[in-house]
This record gives structure tokens, C-alpha cells and sequence, in this order.
């Protein structure tokens, strides 16, 4: 099997964000400690103590951004309702999330792990994939010293997961949480991965789970045993040949050290539901520090964008998006909210609204970048 030669690590700091905020409030460890919602910062006192906000104190429609794990054994979880949380964890931390502190810790994470291996596919702020193939050292030790790097370089946590692709990888990060080192070969799927829930496989997802165990099929090993025709019946031929691939641990994915954003985005879900006409100064702010934010992102990642959308959910959660194609690509927020606002006049404003987002796509370098564009309609997307 050609991936017996491969070792690909994937890399997931523990309770990122919390652990982030732990850090600066050290007194809060062993805690049950959630992430989320506007406006709740602890008081600090004239001594330097603080005084924090506790879940049951908030109010709104805020969700759940994360947890430390002592909250979430009461239930509580990242993108859950902050009042539905309060009902199972209502004496739980409640601290904002401050996502400038959590970008620069997740640079000095992926800083640290460069210098050991730098063949790295970035996952997301707070995960990476890594090939080591070709780095010297054995791989469990290896292993310990990415995590040790890690760790002098943000006194943080990651838990690692080494095996010969990126499928077995990203289950095995998940293994032994918090700070955990797992590292498997083929030969261990059988006691490692077939006893697992089909959920812990990336990319089954909820319903495909409710569809499996309806077929009596609820761990991998049921599934690497399962009647192809039966799947195919319910699942369709192309879905149901990966299902059979992912069960034995098969995936020829390499690592992507390369990949270009395709867009970016940014967006806000307001406390409460929002009028066009009644709320108009209230949007209008908003609307301007989501498009100054994302000409931030544009600047810092260093692409302009000949494409700018915005997207609306309305109090009755329909989604509606409309986008503009420019003459000339832009990055200079007045721009970004000349072209928003030109996608907003294509719009239903009736409704009240729940949310609101700019997206920049079409990316390139940095080019010809007209001061005052003037953007040309676009067509409904969704």
C-alpha cells in the first residue's frame, strides 16, 4: 500500500481559544470556562483582582464559541446556544472572545512547528496537517518534540496524531485529549479505529451516521464488514465506495502546501434582531467595521478581491446573498463598503435581520486597484 512509507501528523491545539484566555487569567484553570457573546468582560478591582461574569448572567443570541473541558462535561460545547448552555452549566466562566490574542498565538504555533517541519497544510487557526516523511528522528520522539516546541513557544497544549495519511491522522489527534500523542500504523486499525463510531470518521456526517445505524452499522469495523450493494442502495455508488475506503484506513491525500484562499469573509449575529429603517445608524456601523475588518484580512494576507458579496439572514432564518464584480480589484475598506452597499440596494428589506456579512472573493495580488470603482451588478447566489 503506497501510504506505508508516508507520516502525516495532524496537530490540533487543546481547547484553543479557552486555553488562550486561560492564559491570561491563570486563576480560572480547572474551571468550567466558556467562550462567547459581546460585552461580558471581567471587572478587575482596584487590588488586581477580577471579578467575572457568569453564564446565567447572559443574555441574547449569542453561541458558544468554546469551552474548557471542564465545561463541556456538563454538556456544554462550541456553537451551542449561550442560552441553552446557561441551563446545563449556569455557574460556568463567561469571558469574549478576543480573537487577535488567539491569531497571534496560533502564528507562534505554526512558527514553532515550521522550524522542526515545515511541510506543513494549514487547517485553520487552531489545526494543521504536517508531513514528516522525509524528517529525521523516530516518530514518537519526534512527536514529543513538536509538542514541547509548541508548547515553549506559547505555553499551550496540542494534541498529535501521526499515521500514514490524513484520514487516520485527524482521528487519532482526537484520541487522546487533551495533550495526547497518538501514532498508528495499518496494522493497528483493527483494535484502534474499527471499535470508533462511524462519527469519528471526518466527513460522516450526522445524517450519514442515522442512515448507517439504521442498517445495524454504527462502528467502523461494522462498516469496513458491510455489504457494498447495501450501501450503494442507500448511499449512492460513489459515496458508498469512499465509505469502504475510509473503514479500511485508504486515503492517497497529500499534503497541500500551497493552497490559495479562495475568499474571505466576515460576519455578525446581533442580539437582537435588526430593523433596515429603525435600526439604520446601528447597521450602518456595523456594516462599516465588518468591511474595515475584512480589508484587514485582504491587507494582511496580502490579496485584493474582484468580487465583494454580502449575506443576510432575516428573522425568520432565510439566507439571502448578493454579489458585485468589479472593473478593478479592491482591498481599501471604502471601497469594499461602496461595493456592499451597492449589493444591498438588490435586496428585500422588509424583514427584520439576524445577521449580517461581507465576503471578498475573486482573489489575486495586489494590481491595478481603482480608488473609486464602480461596481457593475451581479447575479443571486446562494
Amino acid at each position: 500500500m503506497a501510504d506505508t512509507a508516508r507520516r502525516i501528523a495532524h496537530i490540533d491545539m487543546d481547547a484553543f481559544f479557552a486555553s488562550v484566555e486561560l492564559l491570561r487569567y491563570p486563576q480560572l484553570r480547572g474551571q468550567p470556562v466558556v467562550i462567547g457573546g459581546r460585552g461580558y468582560a471581567p471587572e478587575q478591582k482596584e487590588d488586581g483582582s477580577y471579578v467575572f461574569k457568569r453564564l446565567r448572567d447572559y443574555v441574547g443570541r449569542g453561541v458558544i464559541t468554546t469551552a474548557t473541558y471542564e465545561a463541556r462535561a456538563f454538556g456544554v460545547g462550541s456553537a451551542m446556544g449561550m442560552m441553552k448552555a446557561a441551563k446545563l452549566a449556569p455557574d460556568a466562566i463567561l469571558l469574549p472572545a478576543n480573537f487577535d490574542a488567539y491569531r497571534h498565538y496560533s502564528r507562534l504555533f505554526k512558527e514553532a512547528v515550521a522550524g522542526i517541519a515545515p511541510d506543513i497544510e494549514d487547517r485553520g487557526i487552531d489545526e494543521i496537517f504536517v508531513d514528516l516523511t522525509h524528517v529525521d528522528g523516530e516518530t514518537r520522539a519526534l512527536g514529543m518534540r513538536i509538542k514541547q516546541a509548541v508548547q515553549d513557544a506559547t505555553g499551550l497544549t496540542c494534541s498529535i496524531g501521526i499515521t500514514p495519511n490524513k484520514l487516520l491522522s485527524k482521528i487519532c489527534s482526537d484520541l487522546e485529549k487533551p495533550n495526547g500523542l497518538t501514532v498508528l500504523g495499518f496494522e493497528d486499525i483493527p483494535s484502534r479505529i474499527w471499535p470508533l463510531g462511524v462519527r469519528k470518521v471526518n466527513g460522516i456526517g450526522p445524517k450519514a451516521t442515522a442512515k448507517l445505524a439504521a442498517l445495524g452499522i454504527e462502528t467502523v469495523g461494522q462498516l469496513a464488514q458491510a455489504d457494498q450493494g447495501l450501501l450503494q442502495d442507500y448511499f449512492g455508488a460513489h459515496y458508498a465506495a469512499w465509505l469502504a475506503r475510509v473503514a479500511q484506513g485508504i486515503d492517497e491525500r497529500g499534503i497541500s502546501t500551497s493552497r490559495e484562499s479562495k475568499s474571505m469573509s466576515r460576519e455578525t449575529t446581533f442580539e437582537r434582531d435588526l430593523h433596515a429603517r429603525h435600526d439604520r445608524a446601528a447597521l450602518s456601523a456595523i456594516l462599516t467595521t465588518l468591511c474595515e475588518r475584512l480589508a484587514d484580512d485582504l491587507k494582511r494576507k496580502g490579496y485584493v478581491s474582484r468580487t465583494i458579496s454580502i449575506k443576510l439572514r432575516y428573522d425568520d432564518f432565510q439566507i439571502v446573498s448578493r454579489n458585485v464584480t468589479l472593473p478593478q480589484p479592491v482591498a481599501e475598506p471604502a471601497a469594499i463598503l461602496q461595493a456592499a452597499r451597492e449589493c444591498l440596494k438588490r435586496v428585500p428589506l422588509q424583514r427584520k435581520l439576524r445577521l449580517l456579512g461581507v465576503r471578498a472573493s475573486t482573489l489575486e495580488p495586489p494590481g491595478a486597484m481603482a480608488r473609486t470603482p464602480q461596481p457593475v451588478q451581479g447575479e443571486l447566489f446562494a
